[in-house]
């Protein structure tokens, strides 16, 4: 059960649900590419002790590849971004939790920041800007402009 359907008020409107972008999971995609190379690799080599150390080697960077795919999982799958009528809330962690909630009639801005990739990719940075206090930059968000949309029109 997701986080925002504990804490909803009642007659309180979800308006739109963010979540990480799938490329937070580039790094552990980058060592597992690297892996595949130098297994593919070993067998053109020719030396008859060199691939089984080569490997080895690729055999290591696979098991860190997969931890580090292991991490950003659970860094996606522990992060919600949820727009209401009312307010904007956003929650990270499964273990432990990091909570931020802010009403909407106290945002100022909503600013999206996107590179090209980013752009080409659909993901971005949201900030919002509120009276008195900023919720942090909400990073490698998917499709930030429905977003932004969502908290400006709510």
């Amino acid at each position: 059960m997701a986080y925002y359907t504990k804490v909803l008020q009642p007659d309180e409107k979800v308006l739109a649900v963010g979540r990480l972008h799938w490329s937070i999971h580039r790094h552990a995609l980058l060592l597992l590419l690297a892996a595949l190379v130098l297994l593919v690799g070993s067998f053109w080599t020719p030396q008859p002790d060199v691939p089984t150390g080569i490997r080895i080697v690729a055999a290591g960077i696979a098991v860190i590849g997969l931890l580090a795919f292991l991490a950003s999982s659970i860094r996606r799958r522990g992060t919600e971004i949820v727009v209401t009528d009312r307010r904007v809330i956003y929650k990270r962690g499964i273990l432990s939790r990091h909570t931020v909630e802010m009403n909407v009639s106290k945002i100022e801005a909503v600013d999206v920041e996107q590179s090209l990739t980013a752009r080409l990719l659909g993901y971005g940075t949201i900030n919002i800007h509120g009276t008195g206090a900023d919720i942090e930059p909400l990073q490698r968000i998917d499709q930030p402009l429905a977003i932004r949309s969502a908290i400006v029109a709510g």
